[in-house]
């Protein structure tokens, strides 16, 4: 697995990003990526029950497991807009369908942004020749650019491997910065590859390394309202991924699994305000499900986070978020370990390690491992600290 020039682009795709002044600051805000012919698609979308108009869109087309256009919009997020929303996100989509002369059920709409303001549909079609006339192969750079809102950084990964003696291509962008956390995040996330799957083992995938990734990670703990996580497959290597238990299928799950991961790190990393990046791991808990409620209950905990920010030594933080977090185990056997200097043996503090801890929390990546000697079974959890920036980045959000 190694990663390859994405510049030169992925076979199959084109990407355009331009500005349609929806953003203030006159930056880049619609995106399109364009394949060459309908893909094999699918998709994960958020949780919560207030779902955006383009969710709701998304979620009815997608069903036909066939897309071949994604248009984002950012600086709206066409959320709580009502049967106005729809029809808005209807509009644009079905605008973009006919100046590419396909099915408007082949176009799959995002957005990104403030939530409770009308799309502004008029900008976004105004804006539909240039986007697909500057659509080119190594365009993903200004796509990835129009679709950030908070992002300091864009988050672009691109992994190439063999698979059955054919060189395989996964390349995957992201946004996202604040209200991260599963399932899944304030983030969108579009990954295209030049494998040709099967629609039903492609979802099956999507949902498997979806729920692996992007449900590992949280940065404050809400939940948005316009997640997605879409998957392209154009088929141009003529490489068919097989059933469930073939080699090409184990080898091309590793590939998508380990794109996600490293663009859900990336989100994390990019926490709005966030000056470290942590990873929660949580050892040896009796079931997978309280495995996963102690890391979250810790990845969560504001009093947990703004001790990693103000490089505060103080393990009784991440002891009480253990013991409401649901899971079972006895306090007097926990051991935690700071980048794998034990602070916590049998329940309580190691004095003679607290030099070393106290230079370790000053570090920009640290790794949280408890062992809660309770079973088997582990989860890891990537979040971030809690900064006086992420304050004021959302107390000014739409101001």
């Amino acid at each position: 697995m190694k990663t390859f020039p994405y510049k030169k682009g992925i076979p199959g795709f084109r990407f355009a990003g331009v500005a349609g002044g929806l953003k203030k600051n006159g930056k880049k805000d619609i995106g399109l990526i364009l394949a060459d012919e309908p893909c094999t698609a699918a998709a994960a979308f958020t949780k919560n029950i207030v779902k955006a108009a383009p969710v709701l869109i998304g979620q009815k087309r997608l069903k036909s497991g066939m897309a071949q256009a994604v248009l984002v919009n950012s600086g709206n997020a066409n959320a709580c807009t009502g049967a106005q929303g729809v029809r808005d996100g209807e509009a644009a989509s079905s605008a973009l369908a006919r100046t590419l002369g396909i099915r408007p059920g082949l176009v799959v709409p995002s957005s990104t942004g403030v939530i409770g303001v009308p799309l502004p549909v008029d900008k976004i079609v105004a804006a539909l020749p240039a986007l697909v006339q500057h659509a080119t192969p190594g365009g993903i750079s200004n796509f990835t650019e129009a679709i950030m809102t908070t992002d300091t950084f864009p988050k672009i990964v691109a992994l190439q491997d063999m698979v059955d003696g054919q060189p395989i291509k996964v390349c995957g962008v992201a946004k996202g910065a604040g209200m991260i956390m599963p399932d899944m995040a304030t983030m969108l996330a579009y990954i295209v590859t030049d494998a040709a799957i099967d629609r039903k083992l492609l979802a099956a995938l999507v949902r498997e390394n979806v729920e692996l990734t992007f449900n590992r990670i949280s940065v404050d703990g809400d939940m948005s309202t316009n997640d997605t996580v879409l998957v392209l497959a154009s088929g141009k290597s003529g490489q068919k991924i097989k059933s469930v238990k073939s080699d090409s299928y184990v080898a091309f799950s590793k590939l998508l699994f380990e794109v996600m991961k490293r663009l859900a790190r990336l989100i994390v990393k990019d926490g709005e305000g966030a000056t470290k990046l942590l990873l929660i791991n949580i050892k040896n808990a009796k079931t997978a499900a309280q495995a996963k409620q102690a890391a979250m209950t810790v990845a969560n905990s504001p009093l947990v986070k703004t001790a990693f920010f103000g490089q505060d030594y103080n393990w009784g933080r991440i002891m009480a978020a253990l013991g409401r977090s649901g899971a079972q185990f006895d306090m007097a056997k926990v051991a935690i370990f700071f980048n794998g200097v034990q602070s916590v043996q049998d329940g309580q503090g190691v004095q003679k390690n607290i030099a070393r801890l106290k230079t370790i929390m000053a570090k920009e990546y640290i790794e949280i491992t408890i062992d809660l000697k309770a079973g088997k079974k582990c989860c890891e959890v990537t979040t971030c600290d809690l900064s006086y920036e992420y304050v004021k980045i959302n107390a000014d959000y739409t101001t």
